[in-house]
């Protein structure tokens, strides 16, 4: 347990270092979620994963939107495209949990088995507050990789 503690407290502060600039408006909303996963997904399509993805990442790019933002993971846990803390891309996060214990990446991907598009319930770090809140993230399917956004409530 002090060891699952102290990975979620390293974490937390990897991602107070992120350097997203945001502004005081109001927090995305579930619809906002969904059109920029389907934005994204139409932005792979026509550009190529490889660019995509760095776009992605992007903390000034198009897909970072006050607390909505893109992530992409592989069916392995890796990140492959985070837009609000770049240091996990390239990283395994297959056994991250949040506060509470529980471990949503791997949520994620072991419903991604059975539904191409749905939501997952979990705590993590709000780019606007800086405080660790309940999310609701959108997930898409798409061929071997799940392209996500999500909610602070």
């Amino acid at each position: 347990m002090k060891k699952l503690l102290l990975g979620f407290t390293v974490f937390c502060f990897l991602l107070s270092g992120a350097g997203i600039a945001v502004s005081a408006e109001k927090p995305g909303t579930a619809a906002e979620a969904v059109a920029m996963v389907k934005k994204a997904i139409t932005y792979i399509k026509a550009h190529g994963r490889e660019k995509a993805f760095a776009e992605f990442s992007n903390p000034k790019g198009p897909f970072i939107d006050r607390d909505l933002y893109i992530t992409v993971y592989d069916m392995k846990g890796v990140c492959l495209a985070h837009g609000f803390n770049q240091k996990m891309v390239g990283k395994n996060m297959i056994d991250l949990k949040d506060p509470d214990g529980k471990a949503f990446v791997k949520e994620r991907n072991d419903m991604a088995k059975t539904k191409d598009k749905f939501w997952v319930d979990y705590k993590f770090v709000n780019p606007l507050t800086k405080q660790i809140e309940q999310k609701s993230q959108y997930v898409e399917k798409m061929e071997d990789i799940l392209v996500n956004s999500g909610i602070y409530k």
